[in-house]
């Protein structure tokens, strides 16, 4: 399956250009600004609105003032979570098994939101395979859940999406059941992965390949842009397997 670039005219949630890894918008998507904030108010009122399916923009310096670190007052976004720790959670595997992330207690998890058609598909699936491969035996797991929201771009099944993973890019690290990482039916490890995070809006996850780096006892300690390339963060993932 021919990996398909990102279209040109989807939009992209909000950046936190405050954090050092957080470098720079793709040059697949692009920022079309909100004119106002009662723009939001709109989008809020149906849970079918483009906001809880995919996200938005926001035009920039419409929240200027309001530190990127803190939770968002806006209660709406801030899915609440119930479990104590990653440890917490049950979810279903890619033959939708269920598989209680207990199991994957003393380990290093980079936990990725993953899609078969974006732009950034090949570079990403090679990388991870390639860290995987090098820190596995060290006690690092990555954990792929694809989703459909951004642009469309995981529409296939759970076996194609196997398929494509196992033969195209020979990843051999779990790969999970489809989810919706944002929006109304967001999956409760994704709460609960964004809320550990806080940030604007509920800080909305931002398109495929988000990367959320979790530490041996369950502790999520860093959040990547999709942009950062695997490689990039290799050295967290030294640290943390090291620790």
């Amino acid at each position: 399956m021919a990996s398909m670039p990102c279209s040109s005219n989807l939009t992209y949630p909000l950046f936190d250009f405050s954090k050092s890894n957080r470098t720079h918008q793709p040059s697949c998507l692009s920022l079309p600004s909100c004119s106002t904030i009662t723009s939001i108010k709109s989008l809020l009122a149906s849970s079918n609105s483009g906001f809880f399916q995919h996200g938005f923009a926001l035009k920039a310096g419409i929240f200027s003032g309001v530190s990127s670190n803190s939770r968002s007052q806006f209660g709406v976004f801030a899915a609440a979570t119930t479990g104590k720790s990653i440890y917490d959670f049950t979810v279903k595997d890619i033959d939708r098994k269920e598989v209680p992330l207990s199991k994957y207690k003393g380990k290093v998890l980079l936990i990725v939101n993953v899609a078969s058609q974006c732009g950034l598909t090949t570079s990403n699936y090679s990388e991870l395979s390639q860290i995987y491969n090098k820190y596995r035996d060290q006690g690092l797991e990555i954990l792929a859940f694809p989703c459909n929201q951004f642009g469309f771009q995981e529409p296939g099944s759970n076996d194609q999406i196997k398929q494509f993973a196992c033969t195209r890019f020979k990843a051999e690290f779990p790969i999970f059941d489809k989810v919706d990482v944002n929006g109304p039916f967001t999956a409760p490890i994704y709460q609960f992965l964004k809320s550990s995070t806080g940030g604007l809006l509920g800080d909305l996850v931002k398109w495929n390949f988000e990367k959320f780096l979790v530490d041996k006892t369950g502790k999520v300690v860093e959040r990547y842009l999709p942009t950062t390339s695997p490689l990039q963060i290799e050295k967290d993932i030294q640290k943390l397997v090291a620790a």
